[in-house]
């Protein structure tokens, strides 16, 4: 069998496998990006069968992956929505920050991995899985829930935060010291700042320069116009995946609603390849001997997260039950954490165990996000005595419940 006939089949039965284990987490409930990283895992190195002949297509994919799921969470916010968020939730996002980036510093150092490298984990245990997160608040009838917006603003903040963490962390992945660090976050401000000014401002004007009644018209200028910016970005050290951030959010209004219908497929598609990828590269031997420390940070930052949703939610003044659900739902973290290890290990700077120890936490948390947010309801129910929360007059009742 060629080569091009060999790398089509594997390519082929890699995107079948994709589609089944997609379908069965769709049946138990679950987000599909465990069992991409254990497909990964099981055909990569170390695995069952090594897949050589698509590791080129893979990797180029991948790095589509990224920009594509960077660029569908820009559309999701408009520039006002941001900059209003910042304003509510800057406060519980400086909690969430100290909180659930301290652990994952702390176990980088006790293992000996260095500034470099508790400043990869910090990132990888910090950020909530956004994609996670939205799902379960769908799935679960909670979108009109009065925490749900605390929920997002805080989801809001740690996206900004990643707009400047991923220029530094690039910076000094490449190693260009504390002070090209320093220009890279002084670079990635300014950036974003001039950013949201043209979206809050001129924002109409991005949008019409890439819409297109066509599907087809639109789909090639979306993408093209993702792929020139990221790779703009990527020149100037800002970050690839954040340049597709920051033109998601100048585009605004029908066309960005169009874009999300159109890309929405092409990103699960290019996303799950990413995920697969990193799965690939991740020697599943190097799993077991960091599984305790998986293990350690899942529960630390499974009560970090509960503790930074419930104390955002009752500055709000929402009622015990709503605080729950609020900290059970930023638990999942998911694909943010593996593009932060997947940047580590791409550019050698850091230990190759990062990345084992980042898809074990991930594995844990993407499974265990979705199962708090589901359980938290009845436990809280339980533990706490009998009240009503009523609504201030005007607003809905979604949210209120007993406790």
């Amino acid at each position: 069998m060629t080569g091009t006939a060999l790398a089509l089949v594997e390519l082929g039965a890699v995107f079948f496998a994709l589609g089944v284990l997609g379908r069965l987490a769709g049946r138990v409930g679950m987000s599909p990006v465990p069992l991409y990283l254990l497909g990964g895992l099981c055909f990569g190195n170390g695995g069952f069968i090594t897949l050589g002949d698509i590791s080129e297509f893979g990797h180029l994919a991948s790095e589509i992956g990224v920009v594509l799921l960077l660029l569908l969470l820009g559309l999701e916010y408009t520039a006002s929505e941001l900059v209003t968020g910042l304003r509510k939730s800057w406060m519980a996002g400086i909690l969430d920050l100290v909180l659930n980036a301290a652990p994952g510093a702390a176990v980088a150092f006790v293992l000996g991995w260095g500034p470099v490298g508790a400043l990869v984990l910090a990132g990888v245990t910090y950020i909530s899985s956004s994609g996670i997160a939205a799902k379960v608040l769908a799935d679960l009838g909670r979108l009109g829930n009065r925490e749900t917006p605390v929920v997002l603003s805080i989801l809001v903040f740690e996206d900004l935060t990643m707009a400047v963490y991923l220029p530094i962390l690039t910076a000094i992945l490449a190693g260009v010291g504390l002070l090209g660090g320093l220009e890279a976050m002084a670079i990635a401000l300014l950036v974003v700042a001039v950013v949201l000014i043209v979206a809050l401002r001129y924002g109409h004007v991005v949008s019409a320069v890439v819409a297109a009644k066509e599907r087809e018209a639109l789909l090639l200028k979306l993408l093209g116009a993702a792929l020139l910016v990221a790779g703009v970005a990527s020149a100037l050290q800002v970050s690839a995946a954040v340049g597709a951030f920051l033109l998601g959010i100048a585009i605004s209004g029908s066309t960005a609603r169009s874009a999300t219908q159109v890309l929405e497929p092409l990103r699960d598609l290019f996303a799950a390849m990413f995920f697969v990828v990193f799965g690939l590269n991740t020697d599943p031997s190097t799993i077991p001997p960091v599984l305790g420390w998986a293990i350690v940070l899942a529960v630390v930052t499974t009560l970090t997260k509960l503790v930074t949703g419930a104390w955002a939610a009752r500055r709000q003044g929402i009622a015990r039950l709503g605080q729950a659900r609020a900290g059970a739902t930023l638990v999942a973290r998911g694909e943010f954490s593996i593009v932060i290890a997947g940047l580590a290990v791409s550019a050698g700077a850091v230990e190759g165990e990062i990345a084992a120890l980042a898809t074990a936490y991930v594995l844990l948390m993407a499974v265990l996000g979705p199962v708090a947010a589901r359980v938290v309801e009845p436990i809280a129910r339980l533990a706490a005595p009998r009240t009503r929360d009523r609504p201030p007059a005007g607003e809905p009742t979604a949210g209120y419940g007993e406790i």
